[in-house]
C-alpha cells in the first residue's frame, strides 16, 4: 500500500499590502491549505485574502517572530510553506515541494533561494542573492521562529536542506516604498536593540553606515548591479544611520518603547 503524500499548508503574514496580495495568493492556489494572518490592515488586504481562502485571521502585531508562529499555529498540516506578500512561489518551487513530499523529505527545514528585484533589475549581488534568511518550507514540529521584533531568527530540531528552485521577490516597488518601509523597520530594529541591552555610541553614526556601504557595494559586488546596486547600497547606508539615530533617541526618551506597534 502506497504511503499517502503529506499535504502542505501555505501561510502568509500581511499588513496593508493590497497591491501585492493577489499576485502572492495566486501563486499559492496549488497548496492544500492557505492561511493568511493579517494585522488589522486598513486597506483591502483582508478582503482580497478572503477571495482566496476562508482562513483569514486577525492578530495584533507584536513582532515578526511571534506573528509567524501564530500563523503556523493555525495550520492543519505538518508541512508548512511560508511566503511573504511581496514574494511569489514559482511553478518550479511548487514542483520541487511536491517532489520532496512524494519521494520523502530528506530534511526537516529547507532554505529556498530568492531572486530579488529592485528598480526593474534582478539584483544578483549586494548580499541579495541567494538571500537565505530563514527556511521557508519546513515541518511544523521541527522548526520554530524566535520571537524577535524584526529580522527574526529560528531554531531547527533536525536536518536543514536547500532547494534548487527559486522564489521571486520584489521587496520594494520603488524608492518611495523603500523609505516608508525603512521608517518602520528602523524603529523596530532600534527597539529590539534597546530591549536586549545594546547601547548607543557616537561612532556608530559614522562607522556602521560606512561599513554597510562598503560591504554591499564593494565587498558584495553591488557595483556589478549597475545603478540599482548603487542606489540600493546607498539606501541601506541611510537605513543603518537612521537605526542608530533612533537607538540614541530611545536612550534619551525610553517612553518611546511603550508606543504600540502598528503593523509592519
Amino acid at each position: 500500500m502506497d504511503k499517502t503524500t503529506p499535504k502542505v499548508s501555505a501561510v502568509v503574514i500581511a499588513y496593508n499590502d493590497e497591491p501585492n496580495m493577489r499576485g502572492c495568493l495566486e501563486s499559492l492556489t496549488w497548496a492544500d491549505e492557505l492561511i493568511v494572518v493579517d494585522s488589522f490592515s486598513t486597506d483591502g488586504t483582508a478582503q482580497i485574502s478572503q477571495e482566496y481562502t476562508n482562513k483569514v485571521f486577525q492578530h495584533e502585531f507584536h513582532g515578526f517572530g511571534r506573528l509567524r508562529n501564530e500563523a503556523v499555529a493555525h495550520a492543519t498540516y505538518d508541512w508548512i510553506f511560508s511566503l511573504d506578500t511581496d514574494e511569489r512561489a514559482t511553478p518550479e518551487v511548487r514542483d520541487e515541494i511536491r517532489q520532496k513530499l512524494r519521494e520523502g523529505p530528506d530534511a526537516d527545514a529547507y532554505f529556498i533561494p530568492r531572486y530579488n528585484y529592485f528598480l526593474g533589475r534582478r539584483i544578483m549581488h549586494c548580499g541579495w542573492y541567494p538571500d537565505y534568511r530563514q527556511p521557508q518550507f519546513f515541518h511544523r514540529h521541527r522548526m520554530r521562529y524566535k520571537e524577535d521584533l524584526v529580522h527574526e531568527g529560528f531554531s531547527v530540531n533536525g536536518r536543514v536542506g536547500y532547494f534548487r528552485a527559486h522564489v521571486e521577490q520584489k521587496p520594494f516597488r520603488d524608492i518611495d516604498q523603500y523609505l516608508q518601509k525603512m521608517d518602520r523597520y528602523s524603529t523596530l530594529r532600534a527597539q529590539a536593540m534597546y530591549q536586549r541591552g545594546a547601547r548607543f555610541h557616537l561612532h556608530q553614526l559614522v562607522t556602521h553606515p560606512l561599513f554597510t556601504f562598503l560591504k554591499m557595494y564593494i565587498l558584495r559586488l553591488g557595483i556589478l548591479d549597475g545603478m540599482p546596486g548603487l542606489i540600493l547600497s546607498g539606501l541601506y547606508t541611510y537605513y543603518t544611520f537612521v537605526k542608530y539615530a533612533k537607538l540614541w533617541e530611545l536612550e534619551k526618551n525610553p517612553c518611546l518603547t511603550e508606543k504600540p506597534l502598528r503593523g509592519f
